[in-house]
């Protein structure tokens, strides 16, 4: 037993040579290193363990839940510009709220960094005041669609085709072929005509008439003039609207349904049409007169 003893402690006495042979050769003490910053260590690892976990996690996390809006999205039929920018702004914003985690993990003053994140945002705001109005209007013209790609509308004071519907602008092609290119906060901050928007059209074609013609036999004609113009609908009818007694004309208009497509050429027949019935009938279009009399003072 004394022999083994000896055999042990010899040993260790060995063990303790050859660390205090390394520490010498190498000038540092790792069991001395360990017991002052070992603890520190192992916090740290375990809080850099904790970030990248989390970061990890909300990374999955923002990718899964921005595909699940974006379907959602879709499926509500919301416009496919602002679908990915809604995508987009959701993936973001979990993983900028991960990171702002992470800092808390790391004992930073979050509270500091909102401020310092709610002054930014305010400088940036103020800076780019008149872009976000028009993205915010071009946002409420994406869900409100009150217009589509291909519609004719007037707005902006301007009348065009659409051409394209973006989160800053609007974008018109008009029928001499420019290209208008009109900020969404005029657009949706004023008055929008959808000339398109319903699938017919009533052509309104305003003449007027001598006030010897016999308003029986003149609405005849023009009923007929409206009835005669090729691709105009029969439902709803065509009609002569008496308008009313203007200085040198009976007043009426000639009023024929089209669809938008034939619009324009059904215009243009209802106009020919009524000026070929008036001549046939020898009924005059007067234009604006004035009677001067002059009296001879004696």
């Amino acid at each position: 037993m004394a022999g083994e003893n000896s055999g042990t402690e010899g040993a260790g006495d060995v063990a303790d040579k050859a660390n205090d042979v390394a520490a010498n050769a190498t000038g540092f003490d790792f069991t001395a290193f360990w017991e002052a910053y070992g603890p520190q260590i192992l916090n740290y690892a375990v809080s850099i363990g904790s970030a990248l976990g989390l970061l990890l996690v909300a990374w999955i996390a923002a990718g899964i839940i921005s595909r699940i809006a974006g379907k959602g999205m879709r499926k509500a039929k919301l416009d496919e510009t602002l679908a990915r920018f809604f995508c987009k702004l959701i993936r973001w914003s979990i993983i900028l709220l991960a990171f702002i985690a992470c800092g808390g993990v790391f004992g930073f003053d979050m509270t500091s960094f909102a401020a310092i994140i709610g002054a930014a945002g305010l400088a940036i705001g103020l800076a780019f005041q008149g872009s976000l109005s028009n993205f915010a209007a071009g946002v409420m013209l994406l869900i409100f669609r009150p217009f589509d790609v291909g519609d004719v509308v007037k707005t902006g004071g301007e009348l065009g085709k659409v051409d394209a519907i973006d989160l800053f602008t609007t974008t018109l092609d008009t029928f001499d072929n420019r290209r208008i290119i009109i900020p969404n906060s005029s657009v949706f901050g004023g008055v929008i005509e959808n000339i398109t928007h319903h699938p017919h059209r009533r052509a309104d074609v305003d003449v007027g008439v001598d006030y010897s013609a016999d308003i029986a036999k003149t609405r005849e004609l023009l009923l007929a003039a409206a009835k005669s113009v090729e691709n105009g609908m029969e439902d709803p009818a065509p009609d002569a609207f008496l308008v009313g007694l203007g200085a040198s004309s009976v007043d009426w208009s000639v009023r024929v349904w089209a669809k938008n497509e034939d619009f324009g050429a059904v215009k243009q027949a209802t106009i020919e049409a009524v000026k070929a019935k008036l001549d046939e009938a020898g009924i005059g279009i007067p234009y604006p007169q004035m009677d001067v009399h002059l009296d001879k003072s004696e």
